[in-house]
C-alpha cells in the first residue's frame, strides 16, 4: 500500500499506482476540491453498486474520498470492475486499510458486503478533518481505537500489528480529548489522524472482534453511526474478553496510560455523547435477533473467547 500526507500528493499516487482515468466516488461536499476524475458518483452510501459498475465502464482506477461510507463503497466497485482504489479519508474510520467492506442502502441500512477489494493507496490530508462535526470526530476516532484492542486479541493478530496497534491507542487517547475540545487545531487532528492511520493498519493485519461485530449488526440493521456504536460497545467486549485476553488488554490499558481501560474507553466515548444504546434508539425488544446477528459475524468468530447469543445479549443489555 502507497501512503502519503498532504493532498498535493495525490496525482503523484495516481501515476504510481497505474490511474490515469480515476472515477471520483465522493459526496458532492467534496466537489469544490477539484479532484482529477473521468466520472464521479455522488451517492454516499449507495447500494447501486452495478450503476456505479456500469458509469465506471472508461476509468482505470477509483478515487474514494469522505469517510467510512465513500471508501466502502468504492471497495464494493473495484471487486467487479477489479480496479484499483486510492483513498482519500476525511474521517478516523480506517476503512482504508481493509479490505473488506460493508455495503449501505441510502438510509444507511446494511444490504451486503464483502472483501477482496484492490487496495492501491492512501493520500492523507489533516485539512479535510478540520470541519468534521464533534460526534463524528469522536464516533470515528473510537472506532480507530476499538481497532486498536482488537488487533492485540483477535486470532488473526501478529507482532507486527501489535506495534501498530499500541502505538496507535497511544496517540488517540492523547490527542482526541484536545480534538473534542479543540476542533480546529490543526496540530491535534494530524495527529489523531496518524494514530487512526495506525489503527487503520493494524486492523488490516490482524482482523476485527467482539466488539465490531456488535456494533455491525445494531448499526447495519437500524443506520446508525458504526462509530458510535463501537464507542459504547468496546467496553463490554473488553470485559467479556478479560477472562482469556487479560495480558493483552493490560497492554491496551498501558498504552492508554490507565489501570482502567474499560473506564477510559468510556471516557473518551463520552467525548462523544456516547453513552448507552437506547440514547440511540436501539429497541430493546430487538436485542436477542441483534445478539443472534452479531454471533454469527466474522469479528464474533475471530474473537479470542467464543460468545454464543445469549451472552452477546447480556453483553448489549449491559449497555443499554
Amino acid at each position: 500500500m502507497i501512503v502519503r500526507w498532504g493532498l498535493r500528493e495525490l496525482p503523484g499516487v495516481l501515476s504510481e499506482v497505474g490511474i490515469d482515468r480515476p472515477f471520483l466516488i465522493a459526496s458532492e461536499r467534496w466537489s469544490k476540491l477539484g479532484l482529477p476524475a473521468a466520472g464521479r458518483w455522488s451517492e454516499v452510501p449507495s447500494d447501486r453498486i452495478a450503476e456505479i459498475v456500469a458509469a465506471a465502464g472508461d476509468a482505470d482506477g477509483l478515487l474514494a474520498v469522505g469517510g467510512g461510507s465513500a471508501i466502502d463503497l468504492a471497495k464494493a466497485v473495484s471487486v467487479p470492475t477489479e480496479l484499483p482504489v486510492v483513498s482519500v479519508p476525511t474521517t478516523y474510520s480506517g476503512a482504508e486499510w481493509a479490505p473488506s467492506f460493508g455495503i449501505r442502502d441510502s438510509d444507511r441500512r446494511m444490504q451486503g458486503g464483502g472483501s477482496c477489494a484492490r487496495l492501491a493507496g492512501i493520500v492523507y490530508e489533516p485539512d479535510l478533518t478540520l470541519g468534521l462535526p464533534l460526534e463524528e470526530s469522536v464516533g470515528t476516532a473510537m472506532n480507530a481505537l476499538a481497532h486498536c484492542a482488537e488487533a492485540l486479541y483477535v486470532k488473526g493478530r501478529t507482532p507486527e500489528a501489535d506495534v501498530l496497534a499500541l502505538e496507535g491507542a497511544r496517540a488517540i487517547n492523547e490527542t482526541l480529548p484536545r480534538v473534542a475540545a479543540f476542533g480546529e487545531d490543526r496540530n491535534a487532528r494530524t495527529k489523531l489522524l496518524a494514530g487512526a492511520d495506525l489503527a487503520g493498519h493494524a486492523l488490516g493485519l490482524a482482523g476485527l472482534g467482539l466488539g465490531h461485530a456488535m456494533a455491525q449488526a445494531i448499526g447495519g440493521r437500524y443506520g446508525l453511526p458504526h462509530g458510535a456504536l463501537n464507542a459504547i460497545c468496546l467496553p463490554a467486549a473488553l470485559r467479556f474478553n478479560q477472562a482469556v485476553a487479560r495480558e493483552e488488554i493490560a497492554r491496551f490499558a498501558e498504552a492508554l496510560q490507565t489501570d482502567d481501560p474499560v473506564g477510559r474507553v468510556r471516557e473518551l466515548a463520552q467525548l462523544g455523547g456516547f453513552r448507552r444504546l437506547q440514547d440511540l434508539g436501539v429497541p430493546v425488544e430487538d436485542l436477542p435477533e441483534l445478539a443472534e446477528a452479531a454471533a454469527g459475524r466474522g469479528g464474533a468468530k475471530a474473537n479470542p473467547r467464543p460468545a454464543s447469543p445469549t451472552e452477546i445479549e447480556e453483553l448489549l443489555r449491559s449497555i443499554y
